[in-house]
């Protein structure tokens, strides 16, 4: 690609994620090189066990948590900051060492609303990204600079979900 755009994919309704999964497939069918990155996310689902079966696809994720941001204390969350710091430096060797196309930053969004990732750090990264390089950023109610700075936003609104029904989440469909 000569020119790498912005996308956004927000909103309270189910399929954020699954739209990354989606353009990360579409992406790495055409040989292209996607790295998928997860921030505030750390149990083991079938996406990443489909996508660990895809040559062109390399998943990084933070460091488990056994807790919610809003059950963390302020030391806590320090602690998944620092992390998060440690993964984006580990992003931006990557994006500098190897051909990547794509990259995914699911709930990225929700791990700056949360105050367990800096925007600023974040902004500062969109605004100076490489040319070609594709970025897609997930979760829930994204500032208004990152809606500024983005190229495409699509919301996924959430009508219904079983959830609201005291229905878990099932293996194979939410996990």
């Amino acid at each position: 690609m000569q020119q790498g755009l912005i996308h956004i994919y927000c909103g309270d309704g189910k399929g954020k994620t699954t739209a990354c999964l989606g353009l990360s497939i579409r992406c790495a069918g055409h040989g292209n090189k996607v790295l998928f990155v997860q921030f505030l996310k750390s149990r083991l689902t079938g996406e990443l066990k489909s996508l660990e079966l895809l040559p062109n696809i390399e998943v990084l994720r933070g460091k488990e948590t056994q807790k919610f941001t809003f059950q963390m204390t302020e030391t806590e969350k320090r602690e998944v900051l620092r992390e998060h710091r440690l993964l984006f430096d580990k992003i931006k060797t990557k994006l500098e060492q190897e051909d990547v196309c794509l990259l995914v930053l699911d709930e990225v969004i929700g791990a700056c609303n949360t105050g367990v990732f800096d925007e600023k750090q974040l902004l500062e990264f969109l605004k100076n990204k490489p040319q070609n390089l594709e970025v897609v950023l997930s979760g829930r109610n994204p500032s208004a600079a990152l809606l500024d700075l983005a190229d495409y936003v699509s919301e996924i609104c959430k009508r219904k979900h079983p959830f609201d029904q005291g229905i878990p989440a099932r293996v194979g469909i939410e996990k």
